[in-house]
């Protein structure tokens, strides 16, 4: 399964720009994103890795690259790249890896996410090469001495502090891609049960928060995973019917949810002057996928671009797969991602501030703290 991620949706969000302050020409501030193939804008293309997105008809709808791939794992936008644009960020956060990702425009933001990465290292290896969340953190240190070098170390922490926004969108895959894999391979189902699993992921994800914080972090976004067994894929190899998924993988889900919204409680309470919005990317997909035909959609369980079985789950989206007629009207792009109509209506959920998908306040609100 050379594609990845994972669905999750979960949900990006992320986003965006500033609400000017100071003078000078930086009136906007930077949007960091970081996670799986939800928020991939092309990192993987420059790895050797069996997690690629830079292949037709991936971005067919993507109408700042003219329809071609760019390494998006969607026919068209990302949820953070819908919300960047709705709350005024003149341009996408570009891949760290692209060789023109450097000088003035780190200023706008960059995008360190990876398809098939984790919070555990070891997520995503049957895909070769990843960027997990440690390496992702890694490079954002690189950028921060970036900004300094460009805006002097006084403005380039108050440029970081007072209007980035730091939006992670990761955990589907250290289920999806590690714990549920097979246990004769890789699976980490060997060793731990699910509570010591999630124990770790939340550890980890703790310390990678922190490490975030001590470099001048302090508005943050974070998606819980999304319903990964309701995905194409999970549907289609488990033989299940339109209008099932399949419960472990939902379960492992919830469990960790419920948990990292106690672990966002605690950071909001321990580390001063940051803010930690929680995007409750579950319910918001869930409510997407059991009400499709409400949002104008005609199926949540078939991939528009896929092969195999009953709703296109098995075979990843590629020039030889078949494709919808009608990209706008399936919940699913692929086997296990999004279709950009399906992003639009959970980036706009996310930006209305309903507070049972986003607390403790919705993303505007953040971005002018």
């Amino acid at each position: 399964m050379a594609h990845n991620c994972i669905v999750t949706l979960v949900v990006c969000v992320v986003i965006v720009n500033l609400s000017s302050f100071g003078e000078g020409d930086q009136k906007l501030g930077a949007s960091f994103i970081f996670g799986d193939s939800l928020v991939d804008a092309g990192n993987n293309n420059y790895l050797p890795t069996l997690s690629k997105a830079n292949i037709k008809p991936n971005g067919i709808d993507f109408t700042a690259s003219g329809g071609n791939p760019t390494g998006r794992y969607t026919n068209g936008r990302t949820i953070g790249d819908i919300i960047g644009e709705q709350l005024g960020q003149p341009n996408y956060a570009m891949p760290f890896l692209a060789p023109n990702t450097s000088g003035k425009a780190i200023l706008d933001g960059v995008n360190y996410a990876s398809g098939g990465g984790g919070i555990m290292n070891a997520t995503g290896r049957i895909f070769v090469n990843r960027l997990s969340m440690d390496i992702q953190v890694d490079y954002f240190n690189i950028t921060r001495k970036q900004i300094d070098k460009l805006l002097g170390a006084s403005q380039a922490r108050d440029y970081i502090m007072k209007k980035s926004i730091f939006s992670i969108t990761i955990g589907a895959n250290d289920f999806l891609n590690n714990y549920l894999l097979p246990v004769l391979s890789v699976g980490a189902r060997i060793s731990e049960t699910p509570d010591a699993f999630v124990n770790d992921l939340l550890s980890n994800l703790r310390g990678q928060l922190t490490r975030l914080y001590q470099l001048d972090a302090r508005k943050f976004i974070i998606g819980n995973v999304g319903p990964i067994g309701c995905i194409p894929y999970q549907k289609t190899i488990n033989r299940l019917n339109e209008d099932e998924c399949v419960e472990l993988p939902n379960k492992l889900a919830l469990q960790y949810n419920a948990r990292l919204k106690d672990l966002l409680t605690e950071l909001n309470e321990n580390l001063p002057g940051a803010t930690f919005v929680h995007a409750n990317v579950y319910d918001l997909v869930m409510e997407l996928i059991r009400n499709y035909d409400k949002y104008g959609f005609t199926t949540a369980s078939r991939a528009c671009c896929g092969n195999g079985g009953q709703f296109a789950g098995i075979i990843p989206c590629g020039p030889t797969s078949t494709m919808c007629s009608d990209r706008s009207k399936h919940v699913f792009w692929d086997p296990y991602h999004p279709s950009e109509a399906a992003n639009i209506i959970i980036a706009k959920q996310l930006i209305a501030g309903d507070p049972k998908y986003v607390s403790p306040m919705p993303i505007g609100r953040l971005r002018d703290l």
